[in-house]
């Protein structure tokens, strides 16, 4: 089933929950198409976050999960989403992000060790959990940076905050 990954960690590190004005299936497809837009897309570290490397680029790759599985979030993948979301919004949506990291620029890009999250967000009524596990990696972005960059993204796409934190565990 789309959105679902049949092996999610139970070792969770870090949990946010975030209240929305937007109905759970709006905001299912503000999160995909955000996905969609920020992947392969480069940034500094400090549009990310605080520079724990100076002179580092950043690309994420988002997938969501499908069964054992998880699928690049390209335009087929987030046409296949949100038409099954026009009939049913999810309970959940499990996603896995690949963190890239580059040191120097663009014509002596070096790469570094590379971070890997799985994220699960839990909708209810008018608020969204994630769920962070980061599975391995140097963890020069750190989940809760991932989640504040993911956050940003969704809030400035609209003229009004879609997601306001709540409250904060780990």
């Amino acid at each position: 089933m789309l959105g679902t990954y049949e092996n999610f960690p139970a070792n969770i590190h870090l949990v946010e929950t975030f209240a929305s004005p937007l109905s759970s299936r709006k905001l299912q497809e503000r999160l995909i198409q955000v996905l969609r837009e920020v992947n392969r897309k480069t940034f500094s570290f400090d549009q990310v976050a605080q520079p724990a490397l100076h002179d580092c680029t950043v690309i994420l790759e988002a997938g969501i999960a499908e069964g054992a599985d998880f699928s690049f979030i390209d335009d087929e993948e987030t046409k296949k989403a949100l038409s099954l979301l026009r009939k049913a919004s999810f309970d959940r949506m499990d996603l896995f992000c690949a963190v890239r990291y580059y040191k120097g620029t663009a014509e002596k890009k070096k790469p570094l060790k590379f971070d890997y999250y799985m994220l699960r967000a839990v909708f209810g009524e008018g608020s969204m959990e994630l769920q962070v596990f980061h599975e391995r990696g140097p963890r020069y972005l750190s989940p809760e940076d991932l989640v504040a960059f993911l956050v940003r993204e969704v809030n400035s796409t609209s003229a009004r905050r879609i997601l306001r934190t709540v409250e904060s565990s780990q």
